[in-house]
């Protein structure tokens, strides 16, 4: 169809009204409140990161090296979160995440983490990770999609005021499970409430 062209027809068809008919299913212990951050593979990291500060206005929060990730990560802000987006250097080989890394969704607390974790585990979702990661700080589940797209539920992301100052990698508490992750939260970081 050329461009500019709306197609009233498909629009309107049964596959098109069948996708806006879906709903979420009742009962689900958790809401979303905003997609937190989008994590993606670079040819060129110098080039992409120059692009988001440079052209975007973007601000450098932390950087992994080639030690810590494969390829070196970035991880840029444009608000208050410690990373809105993130890029991953390019690593030798052909890699099935050749674009999108991954897409992160926000709870507003700690518990929703949990039941988001029991939700996902009783719709049969394979949990690929959970606890705390280290650069933000964040208390997370993750999971793939169905085309194998890897999807975060999180809480707790690092705010990186107006000052500008990053929590130090000496505070971060990297955990493996959410139990883990309450009991040894880094320093600012209230896990202590569950509700």
């Amino acid at each position: 169809m050329p461009k500019g062209v709306v197609d009233y027809a498909g629009l309107k068809s049964a596959q098109s009204q069948a996708l806006r008919d879906l709903q979420p299913k009742p009962g689900r212990p958790f809401d979303l409140t905003k997609i937190g951050h989008v994590v993606l593979m670079s040819s060129d990291l110098q080039r992409s990161v120059e692009f988001y500060t440079g052209v975007l206005g973007f601000r450098v929060s932390d950087v992994y090296p080639e030690t810590m990730m494969k390829g070196r990560m970035v991880f840029m802000r444009c608000a208050a979160d410690h990373h809105g987006v993130a890029l991953i250097g390019a690593a030798a080989g052909t890699s099935l995440q050749h674009e999108l890394h991954h897409l992160a969704f926000e709870v507003a607390t700690l518990a929703e983490v949990f039941r988001a974790r029991g939700w996902l585990r009783a719709q049969g979702v394979k949990i690929e990770f959970e606890g705390r990661r280290r650069a933000g700080c964040q208390v997370a589940v993750e999971f793939r999609d169905p085309d194998g797209h890897w999807l975060e539920i999180y809480w707790g992301l690092d705010q990186v005021g107006a000052e500008g100052r990053i929590r130090p990698p000496q505070e971060w508490r990297e955990c493996f499970t959410l139990e883990e992750a309450v009991a040894d939260a880094p320093p600012g970081q209230d896990t202590s409430r569950l509700v």
